[in-house]
Order: structure tokens, then C-alpha cells, then sequence
């Protein structure tokens, strides 16, 4: 009986191996909050806490971890060697300065969908996205002054992670737009929030681009064995989806075994964007 114990405890530990560690700025030796850790090929994420500690499960000693935080540069880490890691800072070069003149005075809303219908659930360690397309109508309105979002969370005062992408050349999620984290804080329960990213800058690009967000996965957002918040998702009739997991950029599209009739639809996140001038 003991044998078989001894052995089920080996195996256990086999399947499974947690990797504890932390990760700091390269240059000034301290800690990085709220970076991305993906597990290479799989479905396993984590979130450095404030003091850049974190802890995360996998199973299999031969892969590799993925860290990504806005500012610094992407790092491939074997998990032997992750109890430990430093990310180099991005240098900047600098631009010359240009007043951006915003009247403020008009704005539009962008985003809002037919159906009205919204769901909440748990969509596990990932970064879904929404895609915006520019149109012609936008041009006396191309700055983004709000992002608007609807939310149901089980913890006061959770935090959730926004991500702005370009679009590259092949229509996918590009660079980030943004230079410093987006953290958000929302309250208990089901809420709308709008909240002001003005002083962001950023303008709607000529060819679109894409809104999604972060769970991030620390103790001040955990209520059992989720973390929170939840975003809410609409159910939409489109051509494609992308999802951020295992490291990289994933695309559903119909299969072309699929009904044409059929139509096509995807979970997209409740996100809409106020324009202004």
C-alpha cells in the first residue's frame, strides 16, 4: 500500500511542476507588476503580483515561459531557469512633440452591436480581442476619449488589464499603441464602466484596430478558483476572431467543411470606444 502511495506521490509531481520566481527591470533591479507569463504551446498563464513575484503551473519540464510586459522587451525563459528573470527596458527615441488640438466638443460611440444580448463567463487564461474598423465618417472625430465596457466580478475593487493593437500587414493584431499599462479598477458586481483614456492620445488608425483585455491572474483578484472580473461577451456574426494564447496570436475562421449558409459566429468582448474631436 505504501508502494503504490510512493508511487502516485511520483507520478503527481511528474504531471505536474510549479514554477515559482520573479521577474525586475534589467537596469534598475526592481520588480515589474502585472507582467504576461505564458506557458509555451498551452493554455497556462500567470501575473506577476506588485512586487513581481508569481507562481505558475505546468506540465512539462522541457518547455518554456513567455514574458511580455508594455515597456520592456519580450524574454523566452526555459522554466529551469525562470525562478529568476530580468526583461530589458525598450529605449525610445525621441520624437518631436506635437500638440494634438481636441475640441471635445462632438463625439460618437463605435462598437455597439445588434443583438444587445450579453454574457459573462470565465474565458481563462487568454487576451480576446474586438476589432474597429476606421471609416470615412470618423475623420472629424479620430481620438479615442473613451473606453466603455461591462463587467461582472465577484471581488471589490478587481483590476483588469486594457491592450490597444495596430493591424499589420496580414490583418492580425499588431504592436501595442499604447507605452505604459492601461489597469483598470472596477467594482463588485455587474457594472458599466466608461473611462476616460484621453490623456493616452491615441487616434483611431486609418486601418483599424483592435481592443481586447487582460485577466490578471493575482491573489487581490481570485474569489475561489476564478479570477475576476469577468467581461462580458456578445455574440457576433464575423469573419474571423483572434485569441492571444500559448505565447502567440491564434485566428478562427469558419472551417471550409462548414455549411456557407451557416452563419459564422464568434464570442467577442463588450467593448465600445467614444470618439471625439
Amino acid at each position: 500500500m505504501k508502494l503504490k502511495i510512493a508511487i502516485l506521490l511520483l507520478l503527481t509531481n511528474l504531471i505536474s511542476a510549479q514554477i515559482k520566481g520573479v521577474v525586475k527591470d534589467s537596469i534598475t533591479g526592481k520588480p515589474i507588476s502585472f507582467v504576461n507569463i505564458w506557458v509555451e504551446n498551452e493554455n497556462i498563464a500567470a501575473t506577476t503580483e506588485e512586487d513581481g513575484t508569481f507562481v505558475i503551473n505546468t506540465t512539462s519540464k522541457s518547455q518554456k515561459l513567455f514574458f511580455s510586459a508594455l515597456g520592456f522587451e519580450k524574454k523566452s525563459v526555459k522554466l529551469a531557469e525562470a525562478s529568476m528573470v530580468s526583461l530589458k527596458p525598450i529605449s525610445y527615441e525621441l520624437q518631436e512633440i506635437n500638440i494634438l488640438k481636441k475640441l471635445e466638443t462632438k463625439q460618437i460611440e463605435i462598437g455597439k452591436t445588434a443583438s444587445g444580448i450579453y454574457q459573462a463567463f470565465d474565458n481563462g487564461p487568454k487576451i480576446d480581442v474586438k476589432f474597429f474598423p476606421y471609416k470615412p465618417s470618423y475623420k472629424k472625430t479620430k481620438f479615442i476619449k473613451q473606453l466603455r465596457f461591462q463587467t461582472d466580478s465577484k471581488v471589490e475593487n478587481a483590476t483588469v488589464k486594457i491592450h490597444f493593437y495596430s493591424v499589420d500587414s496580414l490583418g492580425s493584431p499588431g504592436k501595442e499603441l499604447l507605452k505604459k499599462d492601461l489597469i483598470i479598477t472596477v467594482k463588485k458586481g455587474v457594472n458599466n464602466s466608461r473611462v476616460n483614456i484621453s490623456e493616452r492620445n491615441l487616434i483611431l488608425p486609418k486601418n483599424g484596430l483592435y481592443v481586447g483585455f487582460e485577466k490578471l491572474n493575482i491573489e487581490s483578484n481570485k474569489e475561489g478558483k476564478s479570477y475576476y472580473p469577468f467581461i462580458l461577451y456578445s455574440r457576433e456574426e464575423r469573419d474571423f476572431a483572434y485569441t492571444f494564447t500559448g505565447g502567440k496570436w491564434h485566428k478562427e475562421i469558419r472551417l471550409a467543411n462548414e455549411d456557407s449558409l451557416t452563419k459564422f459566429r464568434v464570442f467577442e468582448p463588450a467593448i465600445n470606444l467614444i470618439l471625439s474631436n
